[in-house]
């Protein structure tokens, strides 16, 4: 895998912080599109479409080409690993943590003496 670095990192995830280009890169997991496909969901121009889709390609996450007069886009996954081999660190922090939190719970249960169900309040 390549390993994204800082400047293409902050270029990612600035591509990826818009809905509406959220949104054209799930619509571009599907398959290709073109710009007015990925534009059609959106209340946008064309050109507003090309501008987010600029931003896509300049951080690498859809490569564009063009058939005749027709620009086709198509996903570029790789930067996407890479964002995720990123916050893959936050996972691990997250999911220790909440390892911790499972075993205190555990303990506490096990500490605590079971009342029968007739003595609940």
């Amino acid at each position: 895998m390549v390993e994204l670095q800082a400047p293409q990192l902050d270029t990612v995830f600035h591509a990826l912080g818009d809905a509406t280009r959220r949104r054209m890169l799930r619509d571009l997991a599907d398959g290709e599109r073109t710009v007015s496909q990925l534009a059609e969901p959106f209340s946008i121009s064309l050109a507003a479409a090309s501008k987010h889709i600029k931003v896509l390609e300049h951080a690498g996450l859809l490569r564009r080409e063009i058939r005749g007069r027709t620009h086709v886009c198509r996903l570029d996954p790789g930067p996407l690993a890479s964002a995720h081999e990123w916050l893959g660190i936050y996972e691990r922090f997250w999911t220790d943590r909440l390892d911790v939190l499972e075993r205190l719970l555990r303990e506490e249960d096990a500490r605590t003496p079971e009342t029968p169900e007739g003595d609940k309040p």
